[in-house]
């Protein structure tokens, strides 16, 4: 089982009113996508936190998260949430199973 999670800060122009339009739309969307096991959407509670909000979406494998990012819903996520609001973005890539080889994910 793979995670992957994105950090994410704002452009200085993004209000929270848009922050949350986004988080509903990022759920709304993502979630059409068949190999997306589980996904989280959280914003920052602490202003002086570096990231304003984060994406974890869980996949079977490395195949399916490639899939994923594969998938035309993916494509309008980025293009309508991500492009227009996003100033920075880290992203990591963790297996959840214990004991798996990480060469197998």
């Amino acid at each position: 089982m793979i995670c992957q999670i994105s950090l994410f800060t704002l452009k200085q122009d993004v209000t929270p009113e848009r922050l949350e339009e986004m988080m509903a739309t990022t759920r709304s969307t993502l979630l059409h996508i068949r190999e997306v096991l589980h996904l989280n959407v959280g914003k920052r509670i602490k202003a002086e936190d570096t990231w304003h909000w984060f994406i974890s979406l869980e996949a079977e494998s490395l195949d399916k998260l490639a899939m994923i990012q594969d998938d035309p819903y993916y494509f309008k996520f980025t293009a309508e949430v991500l492009k227009p609001s996003v100033h920075r973005t880290q992203t990591s890539t963790f297996e959840m199973d214990p004991r798996k080889n990480v060469k197998y994910s």
